[in-house]
C-alpha cells in the first residue's frame, strides 16, 4: 500500500504544515522509500531499527550535512508515528535513535550601518518603491521569506502600524511596524503598487512582481541579492541573514527573549536562545574596549 498520499494529507490538514515543509517531508519520504527498496528489498513498514541506522550512515557517507540528516530523521520518525497512529504498525523503528550532534553555527547578521546601506539602494521607480518597502518590512519585522511572500494587503494595518503574519503551522502573530517601514509601505501601497498591478483585477497579495502577480520566494531572494551588490555587501546576503539582523539588533538593544520569540514566531524558545551569543559577544567587546584593566 502506498501511504504517501495519506501521510501528506495528514501533515497538511492535521498538522497545518506549510507547502515548503510539505515538499521537504515528501522528498524525505520518497528518498527513504527508494533506499529501502533498492538496498534492503523492503517496504517502509517492514524497516527495522538497524535499517534506519544504516540509512543515516548511508546519508553521512554520501556527504550529507548533519542538519540534513537530522531533518530526514525527523521526517522518518514523524511518518512512523503516523503509521502507529493509523494502526498499521505497533513498534517504532526510529526508537532510541539519537540525532547527530551539530556544531553551533555562527550567526550571520549585518551591522546597523550595513542595513542602512542596503535600505538606501532602491530608487523611486515603481519597482524601487516596492523593493524599499519589502526590504524595510523584512528588517522591521523579522518575517520569514515565505511569510513575506504570502503576506496580503488585508494583513497590513498602516493606521496603527502592524502586520498580521501567518507563520508555520498556520499560527498567526501580530508584529509592529516601525515608522520608516510604515512610510515606505504607505508609498508603495498608494503609489508603486498601483503601477505594478497593471490595470489587473485587484489582488490581495501585498507584494507584486512585474506581471502584477504575487511575488515568489525566489523573487524576494533576487531583490535582496540585487541591492546587496549595489551596496557593496556580500552577494551571499539572504532573507535569513536579514531576519538574523532584526533579531541580533533587538537583543543588542535590550529585547527580552520571550518577546523576541513571539516576534520571530519560534514555537520553542531554544531556537531564540542562539541570539544570546550575540549579546554576550557585544558585552565582551564593550568590556575589552572600555574597562581600564581589561
Amino acid at each position: 500500500m502506498d501511504y504517501h498520499p495519506l501521510y501528506m494529507e495528514y501533515l497538511a490538514k492535521e498538522k497545518s504544515m506549510a507547502e515548503t515543509s510539505l515538499n521537504a517531508y515528501s522528498g524525505d519520504y520518497k528518498e527513504f522509500a527508494h533506499y529501502l527498496k533498492e538496498k534492503k528489498k523492503k517496504e517502509i513498514p517492514e524497516a527495522t531499527n538497524a535499517d534506519v541506522v544504516a540509512y543515516l550512515l548511508h546519508l553521512k557517507s554520501a556527504g550529507r550535512s548533519g542538519a540534513t540528516i537530522n531533518r530526514k530523521l525527523a521526517s522518518i520518525r514523524s511518518f512512523y508515528h503516523f503509521l502507529i497512529r493509523q494502526g498499521e504498525m505497533t513498534e517504532d523503528p526510529t526508537l532510541n535513535i539519537k540525532s547527530p550532534r551539530l556544531p553551533r553555527k555562527k550567526i550571520e547578521f549585518l551591522s546597523i550601518h550595513e542595513v542602512e546601506l542596503l535600505l538606501e539602494q532602491p530608487d523611486e521607480t515603481p519597482k524601487g518603491i516596492r523593493d524599499r518597502a519589502l526590504l524595510e518590512l523584512m528588517y522591521a519585522s523579522g518575517m520569514r521569506v515565505s511569510e513575506l511572500a504570502m503576506a496580503n494587503l488585508s494583513d497590513l494595518n498602516l493606521r496603527i502600524g502592524f502586520i498580521t503574519c501567518t507563520g508555520e503551522h498556520g499560527k498567526a502573530r501580530v508584529i509592529p511596524v516601525g515608522r520608516p517601514a510604515r512610510a515606505a509601505l504607505e508609498n508603495y501601497v498608494y503609489e508603486g503598487r498601483k503601477v505594478l498591478l497593471r490595470n489587473k483585477e485587484e489582488d490581495d497579495a501585498l507584494f507584486l512582481n512585474y506581471l502584477g502577480e504575487r511575488i515568489s520566494r525566489q523573487g524576494v531572494w533576487k531583490i535582496i541579492k540585487e541591492y546587496a551588490g549595489r551596496a557593496g555587501l556580500d552577494t551571499k546576503l539572504s532573507p535569513q541573514i536579514l531576519r538574523n539582523s532584526f533579531a541580533a539588533h533587538m537583543i543588542q538593544n535590550g529585547a527580552d527573549l520571550k518577546s523576541l520569540q513571539e516576534l520571530l514566531g519560534h514555537e520553542d524558545i531554544t531556537a531564540t536562545q542562539i541570539f544570546m551569543s550575540v549579546s554576550k559577544n557585544r558585552i565582551m567587546d564593550v568590556y575589552d574596549k572600555t574597562h581600564p584593566r581589561a
